[in-house]
C-alpha cells in the first residue's frame, strides 16, 4: 500500500491536571529525518520519542512538536494557601491594630492584600516520570493519525498512477500495431530495391542482400522493447497493490526502465507516428515521476 510522505497528525491528552499536545508534520525527503522539539521536562526522553516515530516511517522529513501545560479544565486550582503565612500576617495585623488603638476588627480583605499567602502549585509539571506516560500515548496517537493521512494521500496517488499506466498500455498497443505495419512496409521497400538491382547488369550476391534485409528489419523491430515495457507496466501495477510500505524506491526503478524502453522504441522505429505516440507516453511517465517524489 502506497504512503505519501506528506501529512499531518496531532493528538491531545489531558490527565492528572496537565495537558500534553503533540503535532507531527511530514514532508518529502530521500531518507527518514526526524526533528523533535520537547519541553524541558521531557528532554531526557528525546531518543524514545524519535524511536516511536522512526519505527513507523521509512522516508520523509518529520517534525515533532510536544507542548506541556496545566489543564485549564481541571477543577483543582493550581494555587495553594500557605497557612503559616496566613497566621503570621494575621498576628502581625492584630499587633498593629492594638498598638494603633484601632477598635475595628480585622477583616479578610486586609489579609488578602498580602499575595505571599498564595503559592503556585505546579508540582505535576515538575514530575517527568508522571508526565512521560501521558506524553507517550499522545505521541503514539499522533503517529497513527499521521500514518492515516499519508495512507489516504497514497491511495489518491495510486489511483492516478493506475490511470496513467492504463493510458500508457493503450498507447503502447497502438504503437505495436503501427510497428507491425511499418516493419512490413520497410521489408517491401527493401525487396523492391533488390528487384531493381537484379534487373541491372550488376554482379551481386542475392543471399547476402536478403541477409541484409533481415538484419535491417531486425534493427527496426521493437517487439522486444514493447514486451519489456508491458512487463514493467505489469510490475508497476503489482507494486501499487503491494500491502507493504516503502514502494517508492522500487517504483522509481521501474519508471527509469520504462523511460529507457520508450527512448529505445523512438530511436529504433524511424516512424513519425510511433515517435509522436512515444512523446505522449513520456509525458505520462514524467507526470508519474513528479508524483513519485512524494511516495515513501
Amino acid at each position: 500500500m502506497l504512503e505519501s510522505m506528506t501529512g499531518y497528525g496531532s493528538a491531545e491528552r489531558a490527565e492528572k491536571g496537565m495537558k500534553v499536545l503533540v503535532e507531527l508534520r511530514s514532508v518529502n525527503n530521500r531518507f527518514a529525518e526526524i526533528g523533535v522539539k520537547l519541553p524541558r521536562q521531557l528532554l531526557a526522553r528525546e531518543l524514545e520519542v524519535r524511536e516511536l516515530i522512526r519505527g513507523n516511517f521509512q522516508r520523509g522529513k518529520i517534525s515533532a512538536f510536544v507542548q506541556l501545560q496545566l489543564d485549564e479544565k481541571d477543577e483543582q486550582l493550581p494555587v495553594t494557601v500557605n497557612a503559616a503565612k496566613v497566621r503570621g500576617y494575621k498576628a502581625l495585623l492584630e499587633t498593629v491594630r492594638r498598638e494603633a488603638g484601632i477598635e475595628a476588627p480585622l477583616t479578610l480583605d486586609q489579609i488578602l492584600r498580602f499575595s505571599e499567602i498564595f503559592e503556585s502549585d505546579n508540582s505535576i509539571l515538575d514530575k517527568p516520570d508522571e508526565i512521560w506516560p501521558v506524553a507517550q500515548s499522545a505521541v503514539v496517537e499522533a503517529v497513527e493519525k499521521l500514518k492515516e493521512m499519508r495512507r489516504k494521500e497514497g491511495e489518491e496517488l495510486a489511483g492516478d498512477f493506475t490511470a496513467r499506466i492504463a493510458e500508457i498500455d493503450r498507447t503502447l498497443s497502438e504503437i505495436q500495431v503501427i510497428a507491425a505495419d511499418n516493419l512490413e512496409t520497410i521489408r517491401k521497400r527493401l525487396s523492391t530495391k533488390i528487384s531493381a538491382i537484379a534487373g541491372r547488369d550488376v554482379e551481386y550476391s542475392r543471399d547476402r542482400l536478403e541477409m541484409e534485409i533481415v538484419m535491417a528489419a531486425d534493427k527496426l523491430d521493437i517487439t522486444e522493447e514493447c514486451t519489456r515495457f508491458n512487463s514493467h507496466n505489469k510490475f508497476f501495477i503489482e507494486e501499487l497493490n503491494n500491502m507493504s510500505s516503502g514502494s517508492g524506491r522500487k517504483l522509481n526503478f521501474l519508471l527509469q526502465e520504462q523511460l529507457r524502453e520508450a527512448n529505445t522504441i523512438a530511436s529504433k522505429s524511424q516512424n513519425a507516428d510511433i515517435s509522436q505516440k512515444v512523446v505522449h507516453i513520456k509525458e505520462e511517465l514524467e507526470k508519474v515521476r513528479e508524483q513519485l517524489q512524494n511516495i515513501e
